[in-house]
């Protein structure tokens, strides 16, 4: 089994070279897919109903779940965040559980997962620094200047460990299903199920609840700095 991200096409645009890869034609699938399903929720809900009953109950009880973990994690100030953190968890859920699928996790790759974690490093600075302005960056040199390089290193620290936490997970199941397929022919028909189950279902959902949880975190801790 071939673990690299492989190069489908390479497109040549004024001089400089496009790599068309597994992960981004995955991630686009990936992006088509869940636009239709908020598409088809959308119609299906068109006419709420004062008691929700099925799949509207599903739907109003995720969005809530959803809800409380936001409002837990960074406060009722900052609600708006579930938007973009919701979107975020679909993404890394669905890329978790494409591999089930037979396709390659675009979360397998570390240029996705170390992209979506910068964001959440650029959510906490743009808190930090609207809240508590120029208190902000003086807190990078607190209790004393010279703690300065260990503040700001453990700042940077924040996108890569939260990238490299979620890759390295997402890789390494694929590693090890791999390696269950490698199995003689007769040894393939309970294990390989039992492995997607383990390592795409529980794994990825877990990860995905981690990378979101972590992330709400940290901009929770960047709000509570700012009074809240």
């Amino acid at each position: 089994m071939d673990f690299n991200n492989k190069v489908l096409h390479v497109f040549h645009l004024f001089g400089v070279e496009i790599w068309l890869t597994q992960t981004i034609v995955n991630t686009w699938a990936i992006m088509a897919a869940l636009t239709l399903f908020a598409l088809a929720v959308r119609i299906l809900l068109r006419r709420f109903k004062p008691v929700p009953a099925g799949f509207q109950n599903a739907v109003e009880l995720a969005v809530e779940a959803f809800g409380s973990v936001v409002r837990n994690a960074v406060g009722e100030k900052y609600m708006y965040l579930g938007n973009w953190f919701f979107m975020v968890f679909a993404f890394i859920l669905a890329s978790n559980l494409s591999g089930v699928l037979g396709l390659r996790p675009p979360t397998a790759d570390f240029a996705t997962t170390f992209a979506l974690a910068l964001a959440t490093f650029v959510l906490i600075q743009v808190i930090g620094f609207t809240q508590r302005k120029g208190k902000y960056l003086k807190s990078f040199f607190e209790p004393i200047f010279i703690f300065f390089p260990l503040n700001l290193l453990g700042e940077l620290a924040r996108p890569v460990s939260l990238s490299f936490r979620l890759f390295g997970n997402v890789l390494a199941g694929m590693i090890l299903l791999g390696l269950v397929y490698q199995l003689p022919i007769y040894l393939r028909f309970v294990i390989p199920a039992a492995a997607h189950a383990i390592f795409d279902v529980f794994f990825g959902a877990l990860q995905t609840y981690v990378f979101c949880v972590l992330s709400l975190s940290f901009i929770g801790a960047a709000a509570k700095q700012a009074g809240e």
